[in-house]
């Protein structure tokens, strides 16, 4: 299962080719006049759409600080061209539009493909190549609405019900089927629904979920069945296989009494199996054949002490290109079906690789690259020799960005917990101050990746981030995947606090001056150490943040409240209500004794607003409160401006109460 953010139920309008440069610019030279103006003002005012209490004028010469850390960016990849050996490039920002490098270092142009409307999550290819399907919201509420659009006329259809949440459609091999997972409005659960995309009318359930989240990927070679998997949480999974005629359905995974994960199952070649990614029987995700007959399970041979994140399988059934996540580093294999075993590894920079796409003529696949000096990269590799190719590179010079270096510590259970820390620029004298940045999930994991503005706090402010990996992180194996779950959830705040410890042993770092945030479930760490550690930190950044588990729970959209009380117990129990309550950063707001910066989405669907309205009524009489609503987001900021100015909020934050 995977997150899904962003729809709208107008249809999306759609221009020429011979204008989309023109377009391009246009939104170019908008964006740069509007920051020369803002410039060229004393102060930069919030957006209409932004409700700031307690943020102090931010000086416009911000701008100009800040602007070359938030001018860089890489397009994804979208996929290979049908017929020619050229690739693919999406942009996904307030327009969606496909771009085409016709070979390994070419520059990028813009296609035909060009869809004017905001709000677009992603673009999904009929394999026919004649139409693409997409999914789009309003206001970051995540009330996604399916589309399909006909490339040569460049028409657009309303395939859902305007009502409904609908996300992740997969097109048949024939092309004339689109099977996607939805939610009825104010319903629970996630359900699969069927269509025929040029018949919307046809769209009719095919698979009632019981409260959890039901996701296709696959349909079988004759288009008659589909894999599907079945998640009771983010890390709990049951596979399933579905008739398309008759909507009969075989479990295949083995019942055990222990909860097991599948993901990304694809049908084979033949269709005679599945290949799936799955930690049954082992601590670690493994990629796995399950056959259909016999239903027995084989394994591929990887690493097995290091997760298999993702594969794809040649159209042509004869390889496998999958990866392993090696301590957060990518690692990509290719591997011979035929002989099984592993062809000779391509050798791929250090970094992070994903969204595999192969070619239809089976010769060559293509990988989104990131890495501490890359927003973005695209790169291929011939399938028999492994020879790498570089097709898009970031053109920025980011060689002055810092590279990130795995660090350890102990914390108080005698486990070892990892994380990244990325050091500033040596002409920095003296110890440094530090940012604690924690992921959200909790089921996530940092990656050392490209860090965008936060280069800022680095270059400009000498300023050390560490990114930690606390216990239920995701990448270590299932054991400490599950250590944080229900009542063991204090043991990740204990995390931070040991990373706390470790920060006043290194000569470099100054423990005296630390600020600590985090995202989502992140945030909620982030508050937790502000009133748990409130005399070793200097302040904190909450950004979509949970203030008390109980209420974030009964009050999620009801589409991932099942999921959410999986992970962080049912808080109907009065024993674990009783816990969360008693753990609650709301509860121990009284407790926190240095400035915070909230930030929260107004129409946030996972994480309420009452959420952080709550903390910053208990705590705004007795400590620096600044408070940033935008009330056209939802779940982390993506519209352009709200961004920009969270951004130099935050920097003025950091200034005001981290490095005085």
């Amino acid at each position: 299962m995977r997150s899904r953010r962003r729809g709208k139920r107008s249809a999306s309008a759609f221009v020429d080719n011979g204008n989309l440069k023109a377009i391009a610019l246009t939104i170019f030279v908008v964006l740069t006049a509007f920051r020369v103006v803002l410039a060229q003002s004393n102060v930069i005012p919030p957006s209409k759409n932004i409700e700031a209490v307690g943020v102090p004028p931010i000086p416009a010469s911000l701008v100009r600080e800040v602007q070359p850390y938030t001018s860089i960016y890489g397009l994804p990849l979208a996929g290979w061209d049908d017929e020619k050996r050229e690739i693919r490039l999406k942009g996904l920002s307030s327009a969606a539009w496909i771009s085409r490098v016709k070979s390994p270092g070419a520059v990028p142009e813009i296609s035909s493909i060009y869809l004017q409307s905001s709000g677009i999550y992603d673009i999904y290819f009929q394999p026919q190549g004649k139409y693409l399907a997409y999914t789009r919201d309003e206001s970051g509420n995540e009330s996604f609405q399916l589309y399909s659009y006909e490339i040569g006329a460049r028409k657009t259809t309303l395939l859902s019900d305007g009502k409904s949440r609908n996300t992740e459609p997969v097109w048949s091999n024939a092309g004339d089927k689109i099977v996607y997972s939805s939610t009825p409005s104010g319903g629970s659960g996630v359900n699969l629904r069927l269509l025929n995309p040029f018949e919307p009318k046809t769209d009719h359930l095919l698979a009632l979920s019981s409260g959890s989240y039901l996701k296709a990927y696959d349909w079988s070679p004759d288009d008659k069945q589909i894999v599907y998997c079945d998640f009771t949480s983010n890390t709990a999974s049951a596979l399933w296989l579905i008739d398309v005629a008759n909507g009969r359905k075989v479990l295949l995974s083995p019942k055990t009494k222990q909860t097991e994960f599948y993901d990304y199952p694809q049908f084979s070649k033949d269709g005679k199996g599945i290949y799936v990614v799955t930690d049954h029987d082992s601590d670690f995700r493994r990629l796995a054949y399950f056959d259909l007959a016999s239903r027995q399970i084989k394994y591929v041979p990887s690493a097995s002490q290091w997760d298999v994140e993702e594969f794809q399988i040649a159209p042509d059934g004869k390889t496998i290109a999958f990866i392993t996540n090696e301590d957060g580093i990518s690692r990509l294999h290719l591997y011979d079906v035929v002989n099984g075993k592993e062809r000779a590894s391509a050798q791929v920079p250090i970094g992070i690789i994903s969204d595999i796409k192969c070619r239809k003529d089976s010769s060559e696949l293509a990988f989104n690259f990131k890495s501490s000096r890359t927003p973005n990269d695209v790169y291929s590799v011939n399938a028999q020799t492994g020879t790498v190719e570089l097709w898009v590179a970031t053109g920025a010079d980011t060689s002055k960005f810092s590279e990130p270096e795995l660090i350890h510590w102990p914390t108080f259970d005698k486990r070892t917990v990892s994380g990244f820390i990325y050091r500033p620029p040596v002409n920095f004298k003296g110890k440094r101050p530090v940012i604690i940045d924690i992921h959200g999930g909790p089921e996530e994991q940092y990656r050392p990746g490209f860090i965008y503005d936060n280069n800022y706090f680095l270059n400009e402010l000498g300023v050390a981030k560490i990114y930690p990996n606390a216990r239920g992180s995701s990448g270590y194996g299932k054991a400490f995947l599950r250590l944080d779950d229900g009542l063991q959830r204090e043991g990740a705040v204990k995390d931070i606090g040991a990373l706390l410890d470790w920060i006043k042993t290194q000569p470099d770092l100054d423990a005296d001056r630390v600020l600590v945030e985090g995202t989502s479930y992140g945030g909620y760490l982030a508050l937790a150490t502000a009133f748990t550690y409130a005399d070793r930190i200097r302040a904190v950044i909450s950004d979509s943040g949970i203030s008390n588990l109980a209420s974030f729970v009964e009050r999620t959209e009801g589409w991932r409240r099942e999921i959410q009380r999986a992970e962080f117990g049912d808080e109907r129990d009065a024993k674990t209500r009783e816990f969360m309550e008693r753990t609650a950063p709301l509860t121990n707001a009284q407790k926190m004794k240095k400035p915070l910066l909230i930030v929260q989405g107004q129409n946030d669907p996972r994480v309420p607003v009452s959420e952080a309205a709550s903390l910053v009524a208990a705590t705004k009489d007795r400590i620096p409160v600044w408070y940033i609503v935008a009330k056209d987001e939802g779940h982390g900021f993506v519209q352009q401006n709200n961004r920009e100015y969270r951004l130099y909020a935050t920097v003025l934050f950091g200034k005001e109460f981290l490095l005085k």
